[in-house]
């Protein structure tokens, strides 16, 4: 069975196709776009020696020629080098821009890959079919793009939207159970945000969801696009209401960056901490009830996720410098901290002046 969700932005629409076996489909998903006969696949070593072989092969049996690239795994990849060379090398593939670019991987590839065809030839189509439960219901979606720099994550890019998103949720199943539950931070977001019967389905169903269960597994993927495709659809580039998807980011930034965007903390992993971090600043602000977070946190931990700063290994720097580290995030206007906070489970809200003192108290008890 496949799933349909459409991402309405006039001319610039597209679909989401979610379910299982759309790799070994995919040349005949993507033929249909295609003016010529070629695609050129950027992916990385861990996706390659996975899946590469079976994508190469469903394109082909389309008469569809493949090259492909396969980038270092690993946040680290996302930046100016491997951007570099991914540029270069789809100059050396001549890619012309009527042609389409497959990214094939987690975030990191599809940022990477998609901010690439957004400055190739001033910009060429792109394909995303991300193949980690992250990529699946988040990054793929929604036509963001870019990589990190060393002042912060994803200071750089474009938005860029996909001509086509293919969902293999087949693909989880070679998922680490870290990297399965790295993306959960995501869906579980999205019950936070904006649907609290959402977050009550997860709170049933999650675990046998993580446990591998196809049916659960449709039915979050899909309802988390849906919440994203609708959210783009009214706020394309992040003028209002789409600054809710940021919710748990601004504490995940800084936490990513104070652990050099390494294997110490996963990018889903800091989601989850960054969403109970936020709950429990809007109940410190007496904005949500004391129920709330510790709802969120229980939800958390029945899952196996990490939940608070002491969940990572290692030192983290102190309070004020984690918090100088979010001064820093692109969400800040005019110097101002920008949090999602939330009134309850399901209601979140842009708070725009959020006192700094407030946040200092929270990360200073965070890790007492």
């Amino acid at each position: 069975m496949t799933n349909v969700v459409a991402v309405e932005l006039g001319d610039r629409a597209y679909e989401v196709r979610i379910g299982p076996g759309l790799i070994d489909r995919a040349g005949a998903e993507i033929a249909p776009l295609l003016r010529r006969p070629r695609v050129a696949v950027v992916t990385d070593e861990t996706v390659a020696a996975a899946h590469l072989d079976r994508l190469t092969a469903a394109l082909s049996a389309e008469g569809i020629a493949v090259s492909a690239l396969a980038l270092p795994p690993g946040e680290g990849t996302k930046g100016w080098p491997q951007f570099a060379r991914t540029v270069e090398w789809l100059l050396e593939q001549k890619v012309e821009r009527r042609d389409v670019v497959v990214a094939f991987g987690g975030g990191v590839i599809g940022d990477l890959v998609g901010f690439a065809a957004a400055v190739l030839r001033r910009g060429v189509r792109f394909v995303q079919i991300p193949t980690t439960l992250l990529a699946q219901v988040d990054s793929s979606v929604g036509g963001k793009t870019g990589i990190n720099t060393a002042q912060g994550k994803n200071l750089v890019g474009a938005f860029h939207q996909p001509s086509l998103v293919l969902a293999d949720i087949a693909a989880l199943d070679t998922l680490t159970p870290r990297d399965f539950l790295a993306g959960y931070g995501e869906v579980v977001k999205y019950g936070l945000l904006g649907d609290p019967l959402f977050f009550e389905w997860l709170e049933v169903e999650g675990p046998r969801m993580a446990a591998g269960d196809a049916a659960a597994r449709l039915r979050a993927v899909t309802r988390s696009v849906e919440m994203k495709a609708g959210i783009v659809a009214r706020d394309e580039t992040e003028e209002g209401e789409r600054a809710l998807l940021n919710l748990g980011h601004t504490f995940c930034h800084a936490l990513e960056k104070a652990t050099g965007y390494s294997d110490r903390l996963l990018h889903g992993e800091g989601v989850a901490i960054g969403c109970a971090l936020a709950f429990d600043l809007s109940a410190r602000l007496g904005l949500c009830a004391q129920e709330a977070p510790s709802r969120v946190r229980a939800h958390l931990r029945a899952m196996g996720m990490k939940v608070d700063l002491s969940d990572i290994p290692g030192d983290l720097p102190g309070p004020e410098v984690l918090l100088d580290l979010m001064g820093q995030d692109k969400k800040v206007i005019d110097g101002r901290l920008r949090f999602i906070l939330a009134r309850d489970i399901g209601h979140a809200f842009v708070a725009e002046d959020v006192p700094a003192d407030a946040v200092l108290s929270l990360l200073r008890a965070a890790q007492a």
